[in-house]
């Protein structure tokens, strides 16, 4: 008779009891455990441990579970104020999207944020540089993890800023960067992103649906959503109204308000670019006109679905789309080419006399979005990655703008105005 072979590990089968194991089982051993270890003590021991450890985990749970409730009740109450900017729930609308975060899970720790010291980067403007933004006081905020900033607007009557990354195969994002925390993403995987001047709305194409919300407190709030047609892109705001381009690939926009009923068509063909809008409604844009097609500023009547007002195609534009209107309305910087130039260059029009607008060369080519930071001075980056300041009187005086270069900047790096943060 052969011999039995011991085992060739301390295992003696199969276990006695299964290892699906549930909460009250895991208490039970727990209590056990401890209250052998006790056993082993000399000292009396006057409270059960393990019951603490229980009644303590018991506790933190009930804290977590109150305080994902008020954070939801919050965020709902601040949806409901949001959403009579668009107009109520009406119209194709999905509920307000209320995020509630696990109290516990505190992510990244809060991203630092110097005092004003002065700093490397002192400007008009806020500035992203690298993985820093620096403001017009000196105020530093850290943005590593963030990654590369393609567009940065400041949010009006809050310490706060949105940042918009660069267009990639898995879409765009969108950060909300706060003082003394850490930066948050509020959308990833957007196919394209607008932003409205004060920073309060977002709209945003999300697979076949448009999509627009209220930006509360660093958070999406009332958020509508419609479907859209195949190419259509969000690339604005005219107050609460949704500025769209219908079809990337084609000239032609359209005005959708959220809350009020799906994108329509547009009967507007001709436009290629909006610029911005000046007071009263009228957008400020690029139309194509006449048998040459050639480029031409135009005025739209937002009321009357944006046909041209004023049109004037004595001024020599260039085609990249890249322009932004002052405050007041009265002066649009862009790109194109003044009378005896061959290159392009930045523009300061005065679009109070459109039609036979007066134009003056302002300084060199727009590279990225500029910033008014007044009714009369308006900043940019150049091709040079170096700041340009262009003030009005000194254009008007036959001053043309050059670029300063920026400290701080680390080679391949260029900085990103911040639009909306004029002082």
């Amino acid at each position: 008779m052969s011999a039995v072979r011991p085992p060739a590990d301390n295992r003696t089968g199969r276990p006695e009891r299964s290892n699906a194991v549930g909460q009250d089982e895991l208490e039970r051993a727990l209590r056990e455990m401890l209250s052998r270890q006790v056993d082993m003590r000399p000292a009396p021991v006057l409270a059960d441990p393990a019951d603490r450890i229980v009644r303590r985990a018991g506790r933190a749970r009930r804290r977590r579970v109150a305080a994902g409730t008020a954070a939801a009740a919050v965020a709902t109450a601040l949806a409901t104020a949001a959403l009579g900017q668009f107009g109520g729930p009406t119209g194709g609308t999905a509920g307000p999207v209320v995020v509630v975060v696990d109290p516990d899970a505190t992510g990244a720790p809060p991203g630092p944020v110097d005092p004003p010291t002065g700093g490397p980067v002192r400007a008009e403007v806020d500035l992203v540089v690298g993985t820093t933004l620096t403001s017009t006081n000196g105020q530093r905020v850290d943005l590593t993890g963030v990654g590369p900033v393609e567009r940065a607007q400041r949010v009006a009557g809050a310490d706060g800023w949105l940042l918009v990354g660069p267009e990639t195969l898995a879409g765009r994002t969108l950060w909300s960067v706060r003082p003394g925390t850490a930066p948050r993403v509020l959308l990833a995987g957007a196919r394209a992103i607008a932003l409205s001047p004060d920073g309060r709305q977002v709209a945003w194409r999300d697979g076949r649906e448009l999509v627009a919300a209220g930006v509360v407190g660093g958070q999406l709030v009332a958020t509508v959503r419609v479907p859209a047609p195949a190419r259509a892109v969000p690339t604005g705001f005219l107050g609460a109204t949704v500025v769209v381009r219908p079809d990337a690939l084609r000239p032609g926009y359209a005005l959708w308000r959220p809350g009020a009923g799906p994108v329509p068509p547009g009967t507007n063909h001709a436009t290629t670019a909006v610029y911005g809008a000046r007071p009263g409604g009228q957008l400020v844009a690029q139309v194509r006109s006449g048998q040459t097609r050639r480029a031409c500023l135009a005025l739209l009547d937002a009321a009357r679905a944006l046909a041209p007002i004023h049109t004037d195609c004595a001024v020599e534009i260039s085609d990249d789309g890249r322009g932004v209107v002052s405050p007041d309305g009265r002066w649009l910087l862009l790109n194109g080419r003044a009378a005896g130039d061959g290159d392009d260059r930045a523009l300061l029009v005065d679009l109070t006399g459109l039609g036979a607008a007066a134009v003056r060369p302002a300084g060199p080519p727009l590279t990225a979005e500029a910033s008014w930071v007044s009714p009369t001075a308006a900043v940019y980056v150049d091709g040079a990655g170096e700041l340009v300041r262009v003030r009005v009187d000194r254009v008007l005086a036959g001053e043309v703008a050059t670029g300063d270069p920026v400290t701080g900047v680390a080679p391949g790096d260029r900085p990103v105005v911040v639009t909306g943060s004029a002082r």
